[in-house]
């Protein structure tokens, strides 16, 4: 089947849904998902393809038309439609969730900019993966970002909402910079806009990468470059939030994935990007311990994975650099998967925190409990999708982080220098899952169990189907992942292949790993004894009887309260104060003076370390600076002509002590 069909019907459903956006909610909505829908499965023909060598894999189209004074024409292989699959997914389930979640009744005029605002990045972000082109990539992406920042700002009532929104599109903007320095000195090299695999002859444009790296970093939200995801992702609509952690960081790890296949890297630049791949997981989900805000904490879980994702990466290069492509292969491929998996459990869980919002209008943790009584449905769902993201059998997370922890033992087992770094980032791997373990055990605790503690909590009910119906969806995927793995492995070969061809003959010689077919049938295994566990258990409870309900020993705490239980902070106090240094976290207490006190306080509150301790105290700095030199424009001449004479002066004694150059050969 040709690839053509499905994105041109793609390209008009998206179209469609952007003409009717302002005005027909539901036919936005049907045009939507028969875009994405038809998106998912021309990104399916191109990772299906017949073909064996990556330029037989891949599809070109070229228009008669120009854009900036270049041909626009569209590239799409199978790293590009990996990344189109999995916006498709997200972005159709995202659009009916935000249907329900964002009505024109509640929100009458926002709901309208959302729904334009939705169709136009799905199509951006599209569109950037299929650019070959760089200054038409160049645009697609601030057009994306644009798109991105009123959908950040769709509640902009709120002036947390207005300062997250300005944080975003301020260090997107920043981004973009290096990106446009980095796209516009690669044309000055190669002589044009054009991008592909020619660039691999281009051995002499290696240094680039660094821009690549800030740029691509930047808006991937790796740390310490993080500083705008935290306040966006908290801010935005749920469903927005999904589209955001499931895919736009992504497009950071699509651009250097895609750049460093296509370009030469420093020899310098995989170790960097392995350390920043575990300083972004193991802080970040340090970071996100010491949270008391539900979507904000799983902002930070964005970061702990975008490390995690890098990691593999990282490794991946490594073993490009040293010709080692069995430990290689294993680690881009966790890599590539994780990508996946992070999108679907992520936007589970943030649909879920919506669905959480929706019913109780609260983010606050410890405003809330005992929801799994009034929300079911949600709460088991959101359940799933932290099992998922600690890397917990059967689930999808589970099958990434080990293919990543099986090319980093074969790393390690080599006997080579590269086991040096290969033990240490299986030791703080670990550490991440442990602490991503306590962290969710918080999330669950604190949220749906326990007792209500405020009234948003005890009047808290279901949400509506369509949303319901997204994250079943989505919890349908992680599993459908963890339970067959094995199906992923050919979409992933052409991947990988298509990234480094020089892999190629290998992927070609093997149908899918062993440890990947294994881990399925222990998978399913698990599962169906589970199940029978659990069949077994309720016949036995069915002939025995219900039990008898009576009260427990209270430990003399005859009338407990809400307020006697574990809050978010003190749930997490002991692992937070272990990172204090790189926390910094601020605590107000007023603590009891008398043997039966009537008031007595003890709250804390974790900042963003790197914006407000840096990014903020030197931007203040330069303003300071600024206001100072604006002194010197008062519109005095003799002043003016005073600054000249000063600066003639200055470069006059310059040229004076300056080396005289070697005298050269006297002409005749």
């Amino acid at each position: 089947m040709n690839p053509a069909i499905p994105l041109c019907l793609m390209s008009g459903g998206l179209l469609v849904s952007l003409l009717v956006a302002w005005w027909a909610p539901r036919l936005w909505l049907g045009s939507l998902l028969l875009g994405t829908a038809t998106g998912l499965t021309a990104a399916l023909v191109i990772l299906l393809g017949n073909g064996t060598a990556p330029a037989d894999l891949a599809w070109t189209f070229t228009t008669g038309w120009s854009l900036g004074g270049e041909n626009l024409s569209f590239h799409a292989d199978p790293l590009s439609a990996w990344f189109l699959a999995l916006l498709c997914v997200i972005g159709g389930l995202g659009g009916l969730y935000g249907a329900s979640y964002w009505t024109a009744a509640a929100h009458p005029f926002s709901s309208r900019i959302g729904r334009l605002c939705w169709s136009g990045m799905v199509a951006c972000i599209a569109w950037v993966l299929a650019c070959d082109n760089g200054l038409h990539f160049l645009i697609a992406w601030e057009a994306f970002t644009l798109f991105a920042y009123f959908l950040i700002s769709l509640d902009r009532q709120r002036a947390a909402v207005r300062h997250a929104g300005w944080l975003y599109l301020g260090a997107s903007h920043v981004a973009a910079l290096a990106l446009f320095a980095y796209f516009t000195l690669l044309a000055t090299h190669t002589g044009g806009w054009a991008l592909g695999p020619q660039l691999r002859t281009h051995a002499e444009l290696a240094p680039l990468f660094w821009l690549a790296l800030f740029g691509f970093g930047l808006k991937a939200g790796m740390f310490p470059l993080h500083i705008w995801l935290p306040s966006a992702h908290a801010n935005a609509p749920s469903h927005v939030s999904a589209l955001m952690s499931g895919v736009s960081i992504k497009l950071g790890i699509y651009g250097l994935l895609r750049f460093s296949g296509w370009l030469p890297v420093p020899d310098s630049a995989p170790l960097l990007i392995i350390g920043l791949g575990l300083a972004s997981a193991v802080l970040g989900v340090a970071f996100a311990l010491g949270q008391h805000d539900l979507k904000r904490l799983l902002a930070y879980h964005s970061v702990e994975n975008i490390g995690i994702i890098l990691l593999g990466v990282g490794f991946a290069l490594l073993a490009r650099a040293q010709h080692q492509e069995a430990w290689g292969l294993l680690g881009l491929a966790g890599a590539l998967l994780h990508v996946w998996n992070h999108g679907l459990f992520k936007a589970l869980l943030f649909l879920g925190a919506g669905s959480v919002l929706h019913a109780t209008g609260t983010r606050e943790m410890s405003r809330l409990g005992g929801l799994w009584r009034r929300m079911p449905i949600t709460t088991v769902l959101f359940a799933l999708g932290a099992a998922a993201i600690i890397g917990l059998p059967p689930l999808n997370g589970f099958v990434s982080e080990w293919l990543l922890y099986l090319g980093l033992f074969d790393a390690t087992l080599g006997h080579s220098p590269v086991s040096w770094v290969g033990i240490p980032s299986i030791l703080f791997l670990a550490i991440t899952g442990a602490l991503a373990l306590a962290c969710f055990a918080k999330v669950c605790g604190v949220v749906f169990l326990g007792a209500p503690r405020s009234p948003a909590a005890e009047h808290a009910h279901e949400s509506p189907r369509p949303m319901l119906t997204s994250m079943l969806l989505l919890g349908l995927a992680c599993a459908a992942i963890g339970l067959a793995p094995a199906l992923c492995w050919p979409l992933l070969a052409r991947v990988l292949g298509t990234w480094n061809p020089a892999w190629t003959p290998a992927l070609a010689q093997q149908a899918a790993p062993v440890p990947l077919l294994s881990l399925g049938w222990v998978h399913v295994g698990l599962c169906l004894f589970a199940l029978a566990a659990a069949w077994g258990l309720w016949r036995f409870i069915h002939r025995q009887g219900l039990p008898r309900r009576a009260p427990t020993w209270d430990c003399g705490y005859a009338a407990p309260t809400p307020r006697m239980q574990y809050t978010a902070g003190s749930f997490a106090g002991i692992l937070t104060e272990w990172f204090a240094f790189i926390l910094r976290p601020t605590v107000h207490s007023q603590p009891p003076l008398v043997v039966l006190p009537s008031h007595a306080l003890h709250r804390s509150h974790t900042p963003e370390t790197v914006l407000d301790h840096v990014v903020l105290p030197v931007a203040e700095g330069v303003m300071r600076v600024s206001t100072w030199t604006r002194r010197l424009q008062h519109g005095h001449l003799h002043s003016y002509i005073f600054y000249l004479v000063v600066g003639l002066a200055f470069f006059a004694a310059l040229m004076l002590t300056a080396p005289s150059p070697a005298a050269g050969p006297t002409l005749p």
